[in-house]
């Protein structure tokens, strides 16, 4: 009875009604196979999945993922991994397109364990049922499959394999074909040079011709491949057409993704190709009528720049650069201000002042927040070619404008950079322009700001040194536990406890500790737990030296021995968790 037990259980369960049922049961066939044992998984188990295809894609997607997980482990080693190719292959012809695309993941799993004689014997077969199928679904699950046993054949059936993917590059439904234009790449990888020209050439012009941009857009990709296989000037004789028509595209789509991967391209169809041919091409993605592709290919400009010599740039690029910052879409904008300091360090001082600082200036003034914030966090790069002063006058604006934006986001991303902006700017002009408006951070309405705030406290006081926090933060930081508003005490609290480790204990006992005691009995309680976390941090921070402890031993202990008996359950759960750890701190070290 027992034998039979295991397998049962699972046909109950994949017959229920209950699709976490059905669900758990197939994420528990490991269990089951190991009960089993190796053979009756194989003989039992196996057919019964390949027979089991359920109606529930989620199902049926659980199933696909676990048969490639290692499976074969339960069904008797490697040996027998060709055994799972079964119900894989049913799911492979499925509707939904996430199990297919599953199961085809799993089978290329399994024919990295299979043998050259398995393969031949069980995977090829199934590779000609599934790109021979009635159904465009199987032929576009087969395109996955032919990568990963290419380079374990024989030559004859490498061919096979040649003429296989070619037709399914011809196939007459569009979406077997975008799948052919998908593993076109990882398919012409394994090829031999001889080949790439014979039949992956063929296959993939007749791809970046046809009449679909949902398949078109999918040989950018191959052509940067199909480039990295040849030399410059067979890629000149061979692919230059191809090349033109992808960038020239009479669809947006196609022409965006030659935008977004114009890098590699321009890196795999080397130098001459890219003086001769590629700037033109790219000045022109620069200058394309939709945003979406200006906007690709603003983000691929320091990249495509490093290419080129500087004379080029100025020339070249540089003039499309200025056009790009007026341009009326915001999006085109932002992606600008987020890669323009890369043409800093190609262009050097001289020519960044004079070209790209008017450029600089001219983002910190515009209108949509996203555009400054890029351009902020980005001026580690100009810092090193010029100096960061030369943008003071329209930095402090636009970060003033940053900190008080609608959008608290963009006021938590500003304050995040302030830290890098106060090393490059230096303790002075730093007090002078952005001290204050530091400190206004911390009475923000909104608690992810206040949070941010504090720990921004801490990262200064990390750059400029304790004595600098002693003058310009401690004080304003302590005199916010005064005010009326229960909110700018707690902030108060919380960036005790944030900056404290960075601190000292001389400054710890002289302006923090009594100020902090103080709101120990503050009359609302969620001060007072936030008092007990801040003094347990203290104890952790300070306790390490003789002063330090007795530092502890007088100032915090009996506060804490105090709030453990509050009248609310979290002062005194958080007091007495600190003086735990307090007091083991203090133990630990004596």
């Amino acid at each position: 009875m027992e034998d039979i037990a295991p397998i049962a259980v699972l046909m109950d369960e994949l017959r229920s009604e209950d699709v976490q049922l059905r669900l758990n049961a197939i994420h528990s066939i490991p269990t089951i196979a190991l009960a089993l044992g190796p053979d009756r998984a194989r003989d039992e188990l196996v057919p019964f999945l390949q027979d089991s295809v359920d109606d529930e894609d989620e199902v049926l997607l659980a199933l696909a993922k676990e048969l490639g997980r290692n499976f074969e482990e339960y069904i008797g080693g490697k040996q027998f991994a060709h055994v799972l190719l079964g119900p894989l292959e049913n799911l492979s012809a499925v509707e939904e397109t996430l199990v297919r695309d599953k199961a085809a993941e799993s089978i290329a799993k399994i024919a990295e364990v299979l043998s050259t004689p398995q393969i031949e014997e069980f995977y090829i077969p199934l590779l000609k049922r599934l790109s021979q199928g009635e159904w465009f679904t199987s032929r576009t699950s087969s395109a996955a499959l032919y990568p990963p046993v290419y380079s374990k054949v024989s030559w004859s059936i490498q061919e096979d394999l040649r003429k296989g993917f070619a037709a399914l590059g011809a196939d007459d439904t569009p979406m077997v074909r975008r799948a052919a234009a998908k593993w076109l790449g990882p398919f012409v990888k394994n090829l031999s040079k001889q080949h790439v020209l014979s039949d992956g050439l063929p296959i993939y012009r007749r791809l970046q011709s046809d009449d679909q941009d949902s398949v078109r857009l999918l040989t950018v990709e191959d052509l940067i491949v199909i480039a990295k296989q040849l030399t410059p000037p067979e890629v000149k004789e061979q692919l230059l057409k191809q090349i033109r028509h992808s960038i020239a595209d009479k669809s947006w789509r196609v022409r965006y993704m030659a935008a977004t991967h114009f890098n590699e391209l321009a890196e795999a169809v080397g130098t001459e190709l890219v003086r001769e041919e590629l700037i033109g091409q790219y000045v022109q993605l620069l200058k394309d009528n939709e945003a979406e592709v200006r906007t690709a290919a603003a983000g691929q400009i320091p990249g495509f720049s490093k290419l080129l010599e500087k004379e080029v740039i100025l020339a070249r690029i540089v003039p499309c650069v200025r056009d790009l910052s007026h341009d009326a879409s915001q999006h085109v904008r932002a992606a600008l201000a987020n890669h323009i300091s890369g043409l800093a360090p190609l262009l050097g001082r001289d020519a960044t002042i004079e070209h790209l600082l008017p450029l600089f200036l001219h983002l910190l003034k515009d209108e949509f927040p996203e555009v400054r914030l890029n351009v902020i966090s980005k001026l580690e790069t100009v810092n090193g070619v010029i100096d960061i002063e030369l943008l003071s006058d329209s930095l402090l604006p636009a970060i003033v404008e940053l900190a008080e934006d609608k959008s608290w986001r963009v006021r938590q991303a500003i304050i995040e950079y302030i830290p890098l902006l106060a090393t490059q700017l230096g303790k002075p002009f730093f007090d002078e322009q952005l001290g204050n408006l530091c400190m206004s951070w911390l009475g923000d309405t909104v608690f992810s700001i206040r949070e941010s705030a504090t720990i921004n406290l801490k990262k200064l006081t990390e750059v400029f040194g304790v004595d600098w926090a002693k003058v310009q933060i401690v004080p304003k930081v302590m005199g916010m536990g005064q005010h009326p508003n229960y909110l700018y005490r707690m902030t108060t609290v919380q960036a005790i406890t944030t900056i404290a480790p960075s601190l000292n204990l001389a400054i710890v006992q002289a302006e923090i500790i009594g100020p902090l005691l103080q709101l120990a009995e503050d009359p609302i309680p969620n001060i007072r737990f936030n008092v007990a976390k801040s003094l347990e941090i203290l104890a952790i921070t300070y306790g390490n030296t003789t002063e330090g402890r007795e530092f502890i031993r007088q100032n915090i202990i009996p506060v804490l021995e105090q709030q453990k008996t509050d009248s609310d359950a979290d002062v005194r759960y958080f007091a007495a968790r600190a003086l735990q750890k307090a007091s083991a701190d203090m133990l630990g070290k004596c």
